[in-house]
C-alpha cells in the first residue's frame, strides 16, 4: 500500500461502516423513541422535525473508530511483515510509528469520543425529561474543561505539542508558558467545540462544513507525516460523507449534541495534534460567525431592551427566515469554508 492510499483507505473504510450502520441505527433509534424535541424558543417552521431520530452521531462515531483502528493496525503491525513489500514499507515510513506514538495516533479519536460522550449524556438527558434541555450550562461546561485539559495533557507529555503559538501569514511563532498556553488552549478547545454544537441546526449544515475541514487536516497530516493526524482526518471526511446519505434535507435522522460535540472535539483535537491551534480561525470561520452571531443577538438584545440585531440567531436562521432554503444555507456556508480551507492550505505551504 502506497503512502497516499493510507488516508484514502480510511476514508472508505469510515463511509462504509458508517453507510451500511445508517438504516440499522435510525430502526434502533425510533424503537427507542429517541425523537428530537424542538426547542419553544425555536423556528416554528421545524416543528415538522419533531420526533426525528437524534443521537444519529453514533453512526459517523463507530464508522470513524473502526477506520482509526484498522489503519493503525496495518501501521502498527505492519513494520514487522513489510521487509518484501516495498510500497507498504513506504507506508510505514511515511508515518513511522515510534514508540510512544500510539498514544498520539489515537489521541484525536479520544478527544472527540469524550466530547461525544458528553454530548450522549446530555441527550439522554433531554430524551429523559421529553424538552430540548439536558445538562445544564454549568455542568456541560466542566466536563467540556476536562477532557481539553487532559487531551492538552496527553499531547504536551507525549511529544505531541511543544507549546508554540504558530500565527498564520505572518511568520511568526509565539512561545508561551505551559499554564499561560494550557488555560489559552482549554478556552479554545471548548469554544471550537460549542462553536460546531451551534452550526448543527439545521439539516446536514454542521457535517456539511466539516467535510472540507476534515478534507484539510488531512493534507496537513499528510505534509507533517502525521499518522494520527491524516488517518483520523480523513475518516472524519468519510464518516461524514456517509453520514450525509441519511442527514441531508430532508433528514432523516439528526446527529443530536452526540455527534455535534464529537465534531466539536474533533476539529478542535487535529488543530491541536498539528500544533496549529490558530489555523482554526481560517478553516472554522462559519463555526465563529456562528457563534459570533449568538453572542451579538443577545448582547444587542440586552442593549437595547429587546430589540434584535438578527431575526433569529444563530445567524443559518437568520437566512432561513430571510427565505433561504436549508439546502441553500448548506450549499454557500460549505462553499465559504471550503475557500477557507484553500486560503488556510496556502498559508501552512508559505505561499500567503
Amino acid at each position: 500500500m502506497t503512502p497516499m492510499m493510507i488516508p484514502v483507505l480510511a476514508a472508505v473504510i469510515a463511509f462504509v461502516v458508517t453507510a451500511v450502520l445508517g438504516k440499522p441505527v435510525i430502526h434502533w433509534l425510533r424503537k427507542m423513541k429517541f425523537g428530537q424535541k424542538i426547542l419553544e424558543i425555536g423556528p416554528k417552521w421545524h416543528m415538522n422535525k419533531q420526533n426525528i431520530p437524534t443521537m444519529g452521531g453514533f453512526m459517523f462515531m463507530i464508522g470513524i473508530a473502526v477506520s482509526v483502528l484498522v489503519m493503525g493496525a496495518y501501521l502498527f503491525f505492519g513494520q514487522g511483515s513489510v521487509s518484501g513489500d516495498t510500497a507498504a514499507q513506504g507506508a510505514i515510513t511515511r508515518f513511522g510509528w515510534l514508540p510512544g506514538h500510539g498514544a498520539v495516533y489515537f489521541s484525536v479519536l479520544l478527544i472527540a469520543l469524550a466530547y461525544g460522550l458528553v454530548g450522549m449524556i446530555d441527550d439522554w438527558a433531554k430524551i429523559k425529561k421529553k424538552q430540548n434541555a439536558g445538562l445544564t450550562p454549568m455542568q456541560k461546561l466542566l466536563l467540556q474543561i476536562v477532557v481539553a485539559a487532559v487531551f492538552l495533557s496527553l499531547l504536551r507529555l507525549t511529544g505531541g505539542l511543544t507549546g508554540n503559538v504558530w500565527i498564520p501569514g505572518a511568520n511568526v511563532t509565539i512561545l508561551l508558558p505551559w499554564v499561560v498556553y494550557l488555560i489559552l488552549a482549554i478556552v479554545v478547545v471548548v469554544g471550537c467545540d460549542n462553536a460546531v454544537n451551534l452550526t448543527d441546526g439545521i439539516d446536514g449544515l454542521a457535517a456539511s462544513v466539516t467535510v472540507p475541514v476534515a478534507i484539510f487536516f488531512t493534507a496537513v497530516g499528510y505534509r507533517q507525516g502525521n499518522a494520527g493526524v491524516t488517518v483520523f482526518a480523513a475518516a472524519l471526511a468519510g464518516g461524514l460523507l456517509g453520514f450525509l446519505i441519511f442527514n441531508f434535507n430532508p433528514a432523516k435522522v439528526f446527529m443530536g449534541d452526540t455527534g455535534s460535540l464529537f465534531l466539536g472535539g474533533a476539529v478542535a483535537g487535529l488543530a491541536f495534534a498539528c500544533d496549529m491551534p490558530l489555523i482554526l480561525i481560517p478553516v472554522g470561520l462559519i463555526y465563529i460567525v456562528e457563534t459570533l452571531s449568538v453572542m451579538l443577538q443577545v448582547t444587542y438584545f440586552k442593549a437595547t431592551h429587546g430589540k434584535r440585531l438578527f431575526k433569529m440567531a444563530p445567524i443559518h436562521h437568520h437566512f432561513e427566515m430571510c427565505g433561504w432554503s436549508e439546502r441553500k444555507i448548506v450549499g454557500i456556508f460549505t462553499l465559504i469554508t471550503i475557500v477557507m480551507c484553500i486560503l488556510a492550505w496556502m498559508l501552512v505551504q508559505g505561499v500567503l
